[in-house]
């Protein structure tokens, strides 16, 4: 069995966020770059399910659609712990374009459990697993936060209104997968970092398809009005602020 962790390379959470060319563009420059949390997360799963022998899992595989500059970040996942990296190389552009590229790729190498991370924290779409099992016409289940392998089937749990849902689903299968699918992401020891420079990493040229959408545009937030205070023992005030400014009441 072998698993495929779809992994985005984002801006670390604390970055100021800049834009340049009219506001078009993301100004890059002195963006520290990481895994995505939530393909991080997917990531530990997969390696602890390898890590379980019964399960016969041979290889855990990352894939990313990015350029050269992603490579760090690749190289991070495979210092984690994942087997090998495939890179299709290719600026991400929209959802539907990183979904084609993957699908691609997936069809010349199969895998029995696709894991994609809920959203990335930059674009926050929630959108490439569910087209990537379009694509493939594989099952998929969203929403996973809890994932095993039983009987040579995938179980796995759900959060849903009031409560958690448990299905078994036959492999090949696409696991998006949310916050509590892994504890706490797994940190690359100094041997991981040392054999990460030698494992393969492939470079594959992205297939002819087309993004369906373009930037016209980003606009900031309006930054946070000032806090004002109001004495305890003055409530007509609190009460006129809330009417005519905060226009809540």
């Amino acid at each position: 069995m072998k698993i495929l962790v779809c992994i985005s390379n984002v801006p670390d959470t604390t970055t100021k966020v800049k834009f340049v060319d009219d506001s078009k563009r993301l100004d890059t420059t002195g963006i520290q770059w990481v895994i995505n949390p939530w393909d991080e997360l997917s990531l530990t799963r997969a390696l602890e399910l390898k890590d379980d022998g019964s399960n016969g899992i041979q290889s855990v595989t990352v894939a990313h659609v990015g350029l050269a500059g992603a490579e760090p970040t690749i190289r991070k996942a495979l210092a984690i712990g994942a087997d090998d990296a495939i890179r299709i190389n290719a600026d991400p552009s929209d959802a539907y374009f990183v979904a084609e590229q993957l699908a691609e790729v997936i069809k010349s190498n199969p895998f029995d459990l696709i894991i994609c991370g809920i959203e990335s924290s930059d674009f926050n779409g929630s959108n490439v697993g569910g087209l990537l099992a379009e694509f493939l016409d594989y099952p998929s289940v969203s929403s996973v936060s809890g994932l095993k392998i039983e009987n040579g089937q995938a179980v796995i749990n759900r959060e849903i209104d009031g409560g958690r849902e448990i299905v078994s689903v036959p492999f090949p299968l696409i696991a998006v997968v949310q916050k509590g699918i892994a504890k706490e992401p797994r940190i690359a020891a100094m041997r991981g970092i040392m054999m990460a420079r030698s494992k393969p990493l492939k470079v594959v040229e992205p297939a002819a398809f087309n993004a369906l959408t373009e930037v016209l545009n980003y606009e900031m937030p309006k930054p946070r009005a000032a806090c004002k205070f109001v004495d305890a023992e003055n409530p007509e005030q609190l009460i006129e602020l809330l009417q005519n400014e905060a226009k809540i009441i």
